[in-house]
């Protein structure tokens, strides 16, 4: 006779630290006040000529110190794509009040998302080849360039042997790997996992390539409303840089010390389009359908949510495609739920963005504060849901938020937060 097997209860998974580096703000604190300012962080870029492109802006983060973080030999020998994640990594662990010396490091791990990697850093180094040979080279290059490279570092940093992973899956990136991490907590692999995304692509060719393909905003005249997710004038995203970590923590440990509880990590989801390398499917179907796989993992209705924090990144056919899919999804119900998006504020730091918009989205579950969509000054009669366009934000304390990434490729990825 067959033994019966008892399964054992699902393993919640829910976050305790986070770590932040954007161009509103350092540090979960910097990123609450940057949202409270209402103001957007796009100005025209001096770090390298863009004169030869039709895009002269970005959102940078400036006078950051990163000392604090990593001393000088460890900045020099690694790139500023392994910095961010690095140092991002080190402030979540901060903010979350975790002894890793009391932990089982094997039971801890690292997941990264990133579109990049470390390819500004190799750019950087093409013109010293040129000129002296590989001599000229900095040794690092081979070990700096491949995108797992900020998920080593931190694994090295930190000392954690647990897993540790990395993704390139564009703009949905850093969201997939927050899944990734979430799901080997909950099969029993790790106890406390980092993850999130970093983004260094701030140098002529990685700059360069997205303004040949006329993807970017060309308002330089007016960089502070550059990025104006779901504005009839939208045209284009506005390239930013920076790094978000979670901490993501098995339930129970994070209550038996007694943890700071930002919300709990309910669902995750991931669909492709299979239309096009850079558009969106026209009817919004596979986007429709990663919600609402999400929502179903998460056993959440849909009358639950009570928060949208949308991929928005102010391009003409993304934001009303993204409208679309929630209208199909939510039906009449989507014109009640509060939608933004935030990178009017922050830019669009391509594999990073989804990490900070799910910091965000945990913000707003604690706080019981909703951001703005900025520059939303002509809403685009396609794009006519409820995209919070007062400049203060909305005070409302909401229980599930949904935050949406939509990448090139047709990569589309949600994930589902709920209060504790």
């Amino acid at each position: 006779m067959q033994e019966s097997v008892i399964s054992e209860p699902r393993r919640r998974v829910v976050v305790t630290g986070i770590g932040a580096i954007t161009p509103i703000g350092i540090g979960v604190d910097g990123l609450r006040k940057g949202l409270r300012a209402g103001k957007s962080a796009v100005r025209t870029i001096h770090s390298f000529d863009t004169s030869p492109f039709v895009t002269h802006i970005a959102a940078t983060v400036e006078d950051f110190d990163l000392t604090p973080f990593l001393d000088g030999k460890k900045l020099k020998r690694l790139d500023k794509f392994s910095q961010y994640a690095v140092a991002a990594a080190k402030m979540a662990v901060i903010d979350a009040e975790i002894d890793l010396n009391s932990e089982d490091r094997d039971r801890v791990g690292v997941c990264l998302g990133t579109a990049l990697g470390g390819v500004g850093f190799a750019e950087d180094q093409y013109p010293a080849f040129l000129t002296k040979g590989p001599r000229g080279v900095n040794p690092m290059l081979a070990l700096s360039v491949y995108n797992g490279a900020g998920s080593c570092n931190i694994a090295i940093e930190l000392g954690i042997t647990g897993p540790a992973t990395a993704n390139g899956d564009s703009c949905a990136a850093s969201p997939i790997a927050i899944g990734h991490a979430m799901d080997l907590i909950r099969d029993g692999t790790a106890d406390i996992m980092l993850a999130g995304g970093a983004e260094a692509p701030l140098s002529t060719l990685c700059y360069g390539a997205f303004a040949i393909i006329r993807a970017m905003s060309q308002r330089n005249d007016d960089p502070g409303t550059a990025s104006r997710p779901f504005d009839r004038d939208r045209d284009g995203f506005v390239m930013g840089e920076g790094a978000a970590i979670l901490v993501l923590e098995e339930f129970n440990h994070a209550l038996e010390r007694g943890a700071n509880i930002y919300g709990e990590i309910l669902s995750h989801a991931c669909t492709n389009d299979a239309f096009h390398m850079t558009q969106p499917r026209p009817d919004g179907s596979q986007a429709a359908r990663c919600i609402r796989e999400c929502l179903r993992k998460g056993n959440t209705a849909l009358n639950e949510v009570g928060y949208i924090n949308a991929h928005a990144s102010s391009t003409p056919l993304n934001d009303s495609a993204e409208t679309d899919a929630i209208k199909q999804v939510f039906g009449a119900g989507a014109y009640s739920i509060p939608v933004s998006g935030t990178k009017g504020y922050h830019g669009h730091a391509l594999g990073a963005t989804g990490a900070w918009e799910a910091a965000i989205s945990l913000l707003a579950l604690k706080d019981g504060w909703l951001p703005p969509t900025l520059n939303l000054a002509n809403p685009d009669p396609a794009c006519d849901l409820d995209y919070i366009p007062e400049t203060n934000g909305r005070t409302l304390q909401v229980d599930t938020v949904l935050s949406n990434s939509f990448g090139f490729g047709g990569i589309n990825a949600c994930l589902l937060f709920g209060r504790v």
